[in-house]
């Protein structure tokens, strides 16, 4: 494993839907660190992706962070691909960590959109009703 300086900036990537919380710390070169979801927090499946179950996730990876001298985070938040935007936990975690003394320096959204997708149904004259 790689040895890390106590400025060193992480990447921290939320994948956050509407189901469920993931959330991942990973150094510059892409070796993840840790890794928490909202199913190791609870165990109620309606209570992954509260906002309140992302505040406990942010709680543990500020713990990971505490053996890593991490002060420093670059945010990649993705939504699920199509949805009409992120999930309720990523908000909450930024500020969460944001209120533990991190300093955020971006903050990219990497939502994947959709472009055509597969072929329609019906073929060449179209679906007959």
């Amino acid at each position: 494993m790689a040895k890390h300086e106590e400025n060193d900036v992480f990447i921290l990537n939320i994948y956050a839907t509407f189901n469920n919380t993931v959330v991942s710390l990973n150094d510059v070169a892409g070796n993840t660190i840790g890794k928490v979801t909202g199913g190791l927090v609870t165990k109620h499946n309606r209570m992954k992706a509260n906002p309140t179950i992302a505040m406990f996730i942010a709680k543990r990876i500020q713990e990971m962070c505490r053996d890593y001298k991490v002060t420093q985070l670059n945010v990649q938040i993705r939504g699920q691909t199509g949805a009409t935007g992120v999930g309720p936990g990523a908000n909450a975690i930024i500020k969460t960590l944001t209120k533990e003394g991190f300093k955020i320096l971006s903050i990219n959204d990497i939502t994947r959109i959709p472009r055509g997708g597969p072929k329609k149904k019906g073929g060449r004259r179209g679906r007959r009703v």
